[in-house]
């Protein structure tokens, strides 16, 4: 989803797009990575794979979590510093900073109390790679940066009912519930934590601001600095897809960290910030998942 927002972003730019496919590079592996590019020579590097989920695929899958993420970023950045790229930009998440962090969460909060357990090997990792970024700025001068990003949702979302995040989960199930008129749908923990959604493309046009106008070793929040509860979200959904059953939560599952509401303001005070309202871009999202629906592209429904 993110890679393929930047992609579209970059489209619009004078630029050649160097991208590679799974099927012939396996970023796990440091040999292919270091070899594909080597013959690209990149000048800018997003790096924006990585292995991610829910709280289901957090919770079941740790050990692929934290070692695919480990070596994916490992591979780039250091392949990035071997082959002279001029500028790298690694992609965080939100879920870096600790469970109880003051909210909104500023970016030096990093690193200040425990992490959300339903998630810390995916945030362990992500850490690791900021570090990593900044290690390689001290010591090879390398102009490495990093971003961290809200909860993303958009187009090329993973809408597995099963392995994805909550908002992709969210739509691809009250979706089924319509088209199968069931007269509920029933959604996990209490709907009270509170969550921040950024559109896929909202976050592709300000990773390119940064790395335009950015430069230093402290990474950055890239969100919108407002937030909505589970409940919420779900109606708003509800209203988008037209679906007209109600909600029933399962309280015996768990909620995942209260809130995660992160300070924006260094984004703010540069001079960028989120252009599209939360409705327009469910909206937009709903309609490339039906088109997708249609072609039978998308897995768990």
């Amino acid at each position: 989803m993110a890679g393929a927002a930047i992609v579209r972003r970059l489209e619009r730019e004078p630029c050649e797009l160097i991208t590679v496919g799974r099927d012939r590079v396996d970023l796990r592996r440091q040999s292919e990575v270091e070899d594909w590019m080597a013959e690209a020579k990149p000048d800018l590097v997003f790096v924006a794979a990585a292995t991610v989920g829910g709280i289901l695929a957090n919770s079941t899958r740790p050990a692929e979590f934290l070692y695919d993420n480990l070596a994916i970023e490992t591979n780039i950045i250091h392949g990035a510093h071997r082959t002279g790229a001029k500028k790298l930009v690694f992609l965080g998440s939100s879920c870096i900073y600790p469970r109880l962090a003051e909210q909104p969460m500023r970016e030096d909060s990093l690193l200040t109390g425990p992490l959300e357990p339903t998630n810390e090997w995916y945030a362990i990792a992500k850490i690791a790679g900021i570090k990593l970024c900044q290690a390689y700025r001290r010591q090879y001068g390398c102009d490495f940066i990093s971003a961290m990003p809200t909860n993303l949702y958009g187009l090329n979302d993973n809408f597995d009912l099963q392995g994805g995040h909550v908002a992709a989960a969210l739509l691809a199930k009250i979706h089924r519930a319509k088209v199968e008129g069931q007269p509920f749908v029933e959604l996990w923990g209490t709907g009270a934590p509170k969550r921040e959604f950024l559109f896929a493309d909202d976050l592709a046009d300000g990773l390119l601001f940064l790395a335009r106008h950015y430069s230093d070793e402290p990474h950055v929040n890239v969100g919108t600095g407002t937030e909505v509860s589970i409940r919420e979200l779900a109606e708003l959904i509800r209203d988008v897809v037209g679906y007209e059953g109600e909600f029933r939560f399962d309280t015996s599952k768990p909620d995942g960290s209260p809130r995660k509401l992160m300070d924006v303001s260094r984004m703010t005070e540069m001079g960028w910030t989120a252009p599209t309202a939360l409705r327009e871009g469910f909206a937009t999202t709903y309609r490339w998942f039906l088109e997708n629906v249609d072609r039978g592209t998308l897995r768990g429904l």
